[in-house]
């Protein structure tokens, strides 16, 4: 038997029995479903009080084990580590690292450098942003408003590696006017963490 269901406004449906060509109508009362937070998974508009929790945590420490984070928010292991799977496919979890000491490894050098460009066109900052991306020095590189065009944070070992690296990766490429640097001389704050919003 082939059915054509048929959604008409007004919470009626008309079901169509193509076989025996009858039209039966079925009214239907608005009915109310609600999901709670801890059933639904976490979508771009929707984390509840167990993902803040995980997302905390893992920030925290990233190696711990479902088993220990399963406790800290009273759930069993499996939906814990379903949780986790989501919030890494949904991009809240963009991947885990191991923080380094960069004095320990002989980067003591910590600079903030402004750069200017001498035209502010697609191709410039194209170029520009290549050639950022190309090396470890640079630790960030943004696009800022204002009086100047990027801002860099570079780590590297000394002055002297910090003179090579601002004329020969930096002053040498096309396009750039001026740079200002800004060497750091006390790490107040420095953190990965960032705020999870209630």
């Amino acid at each position: 038997m082939s059915v054509a269901l048929i959604n008409i406004a007004g919470g009626v449906n008309c079901a169509h029995d193509i076989q025996f060509n009858r039209v039966n109508f079925l009214v239907l009362s608005p009915v109310k479903v609600e999901l709670t937070m801890s059933d639904a998974p976490p979508t771009d508009r929707s984390l509840d009080r167990i993902d803040h929790k995980l997302l905390i945590r893992l920030q925290q420490d990233g190696r711990t084990a479902i088993s220990k984070l399963a406790r800290e928010v009273n759930l069993t292991v499996t939906p814990t580590l379903e949780r986790v799977r989501r919030l890494e496919a949904a991009g809240y979890i963009e991947g885990y690292f191991a923080r380094l000491n960069p004095r320990k490894l002989g980067l003591g050098l910590l600079a903030y450098v402004e750069v200017s460009l001498d035209r502010t066109t697609p191709d410039a900052f194209d170029r520009f942003k290549q050639v950022m991306l190309a090396h470890d020095e640079v630790m960030e590189c943004h696009m800022v408003a204002g009086g100047f065009d990027y801002l860099l944070k570079v780590r590297v070992i000394d002055m002297e590696s910090y003179r090579r690296f601002l004329g020969d990766r930096i002053a040498s490429v096309r396009g750039v006017q001026t740079t200002h640097t800004y060497f750091v001389m006390e790490e107040v704050k420095s953190t990965h963490t960032i705020v999870v919003p209630e």
